[in-house]
């Protein structure tokens, strides 16, 4: 059969590049080259395939429809590109893999699972950093990060992992000295642990149709993580997840209060591009949405009071 018609591979890389970051100066800094080199690629890919495939404009530049439909092929055939080189040039093999999350997900859920995750991934030196902050994958920091945030500003490349249900939980003792809030407004007036700012309580009550007319009160450990360890030492009520505080309400520590179901967020995973198909990194993505919704789903209406 003849080989089809197909434009030079630079051009296309330059396209995916711009697809996957979301900017032709960060395409650029992707592929290690100059902007001016990005648009000259996609003026004569556009040239080439005689359409459109890129909207510049004064915030940026976006794919056209033309041009997301040639992101979404080469995404795939660049994948099977590495896997298939991968296979042939197994000297290229990683031999570490380095995992950036936020605090609570890292300390909380990742931690006790390293054994687990070596068992996984035998032979590879796996390290995991507890940081809000995303690596900067053109300077090669990490190879995954594992963030969270609303599902409608995540940002470009990221895979969804789970939307967690989140819900408020108290120690047993400070319950018996405080008494457990009566309705949803009271749990409002609480001393309530905060992590930066009082943003995430205040969507969380707006979500459960609370609108606290009065300042919050209690306060500010910047994580969650922080926050989750100061409610189990009994100095407040703080916002938890199942994934966050599984061990702390099986063992009595914590206890969930009231029966709500409410979700403020999502987990997700970006990959460096290197090192998006790399099998250690493939593995470990599919193991981690998984674990992630097998341990979300995993909640019991019976520990809410």
């Amino acid at each position: 059969m003849p080989l089809p018609a197909l434009p030079p591979l630079h051009l296309v890389r330059a396209l995916h590049a711009v697809g996957h970051t979301g900017s032709i100066r960060k395409g650029a800094a992707e592929l290690g080259v100059s902007h001016t080199v990005v648009s000259r690629h996609l003026r004569a890919l556009e040239a080439w395939a005689g359409a459109k495939l890129l909207e510049r404009g004064p915030r940026g530049a976006r794919l056209t429809t033309e041009g997301q439909a040639v992101f979404s092929a080469s995404e795939t055939a660049f994948a099977a590109l590495a896997g298939a080189f991968e296979t042939v040039a197994p000297r290229g093999a990683p031999t570490s893999l380095r995992v950036w999350a936020m605090p609570g997900l890292a300390g909380r859920w990742l931690g006790p699972r390293l054994a687990e995750i070596e068992r996984l991934l035998p032979g590879l030196d796996v390290s995991i950093r507890a940081t809000e902050t995303p690596p900067d994958f053109a300077a090669h920091e990490a190879d995954l990060f594992i963030g969270y945030g609303h599902d409608d500003e995540l940002p470009a490349g990221a895979e969804h992992l789970v939307t967690p249900r989140m819900f408020p939980v108290a120690s047993p003792l400070w319950l018996a000295r405080n008494g457990r809030p009566a309705s949803l407004g009271a749990l409002a007036r609480q001393s309530l642990i905060h992590e930066r700012d009082h943003g995430q309580w205040r969507r969380w009550l707006k979500a459960a149709g609370v609108d606290p007319a009065a300042p919050f009160s209690g306060p500010k450990l910047w994580t969650a993580s922080l926050g989750l360890d100061a409610a189990a030492a009994h100095q407040g009520i703080a916002l938890a997840t199942q994934l966050s505080v599984a061990r702390e309400i099986r063992e009595g520590q914590l206890v969930e209060l009231f029966d709500t179901d409410i979700s403020t967020g999502s987990y997700y995973l970006l990959a460096a591009p290197e090192r998006k198909n790399k099998s250690p990194v493939l593995a470990f993505r599919a193991w981690l949405a998984e674990e992630l919704k097998c341990d979300a789903a995993g909640e019991t209406a019976g520990d809410a009071v």
